[in-house]
């Protein structure tokens, strides 16, 4: 018999199941019925910086997702899901102490900006002046700088909405900041619905014209956090072609056809099938780790362009954005130097990333959707997470 999610969720709350994948047992599921009474977000102190600042870890749940953020770089620590059994576990990698999201975190669910991905030696020119920005991934930019956005500590307001839960993140990012020009004001809205559903709206303005591309760098194992690798994980991007790189990862400029190729996950094919492949981009990539052209392009509203099932759980992410790109990272330098929230250490392929986003070095490409923001605009744009078990 083939579950939905509702009836998994509907079925453990009933019966006390909601278990982890991992052992043990977890609390019943909280906010299935949809309704958000006495569901007010909660906090607890986290951790505490070498500054003294305090670092908070926020709690929401609701249609049957549970979520957990830290107002250090708007980390999303653990998200929790059933599987077909309705058994519980955190699909998010990350660890259980601020000291190593401080000094060892390859981003691990954490906020992005002001550039989400690479800038070419971390320089572009904008209204014919040069900027220089920060420099962190050998000769180029990525993700920001050295201190980007997931390196601050966010203010957090949480939120009862009719039937959705959520926070509000918010950091105003000074001009000359990693050498970005212009000072950005930052707002986003983290937002489960009553369907469970993860939403993030993004939104920014600025005082000077200056570059955005805001993004989330959840890393995600649908078989549960720490579990082993993600090989066998079943992957479809709408996408008929992506952005080939040289060997800094900056892309060539090239819109490339997936066709022929291991990049074409316009049917759904499990990662590990093509992914030591040979082919040349896999082979400067150390595997998958690049921008896939999505075919619906900028949309107004979000459209769904990917879904990442795990057979073994049953557990499905379906995406939905209103960006033009998807950013496929197959956890390539993960090397068993990172223990896990769950006291797993994390190796190659143990997590994959799905970032929505723009293009990677979008202003040093004229040719690629702009990425440029000026005063009197509105940065924009949604993604949503949708999850199900069957």
């Amino acid at each position: 018999m083939e579950l939905n999610r509702r009836t998994v969720i509907a079925g453990a709350a009933a019966a006390g199941l909601a278990a982890t994948t991992l052992g043990g047992t977890a609390e019943a599921s909280t906010g299935t019925t949809g309704t958000t009474a006495g569901r007010t977000p909660t906090k607890k102190l986290f951790g505490t910086l070498a500054d003294g600042t305090k670092v908070y870890l926020w709690s929401l749940a609701n249609g049957g997702t549970k979520l957990k953020v830290l107002s250090y770089g708007g980390i999303v620590h653990s998200l929790e899901t059933p599987d077909r059994h309705g058994r519980y576990a955190n699909v998010s990698a990350g660890f259980d102490n601020i000291a190593d999201y401080v000094a060892k975190s390859p981003y691990f669910g954490a906020l992005i900006g002001r550039y989400g991905n690479r800038i070419g030696k971390g320089q572009f020119t904008l209204d014919g002046k040069k900027y220089q920005l920060s420099v962190n991934d050998g000769a180029n930019s990525l993700h920001g700088g050295t201190k980007g956005f997931d390196k601050h500590v966010w203010n957090v307001e949480p939120f009862v909405k009719g039937t959705d839960v959520g926070l509000r993140l918010y950091y105003t990012s000074v001009d000359g900041e990693m050498g970005y020009p212009g000072t950005l004001k930052t707002k986003v809205t983290y937002t489960l619905t009553k369907h469970g559903d993860w939403v993030i709206d993004y939104e920014a303005t600025t005082d000077k014209a200056t570059v955005v591309n805001l993004t989330s760098h959840v890393y995600w194992n649908l078989a549960g956090e720490g579990s082993g690798t993600i090989e066998n994980h079943e992957l479809t991007i709408a996408a008929g072609r992506y952005t080939p790189t040289d060997s800094g990862l900056i892309p060539t400029g090239e819109l490339a056809k997936v066709t022929g190729t291991p990049f074409d996950f316009r049917k759904a094919k499990t990662i590990g099938r093509d992914i030591r492949a040979g082919h040349a981009q896999q082979v400067l990539a150390k595997g998958f780790d690049h921008n896939w052209v999505l075919d619906k392009g900028i949309t107004a509203k979000p459209v769904h362009v990917a879904t990442l099932r795990d057979p073994k759980s049953g557990r499905t992410l379906k995406i939905a954005t209103d960006q033009p790109g998807l950013q496929f990272y197959s956890g390539n330098f993960l090397d068993g130097t990172l223990t896990g929230t769950g006291g797993h250490t994390y190796r190659q392929g143990d997590a994959l990333c799905l970032e929505t986003q723009h293009f990677p070095d979008s202003p040093n490409q004229p040719k690629f959707p702009s990425t440029t923001l000026r005063p009197g605009q509105t940065y924009r744009t949604r993604t949503v997470h949708s999850f199900s078990a069957r």
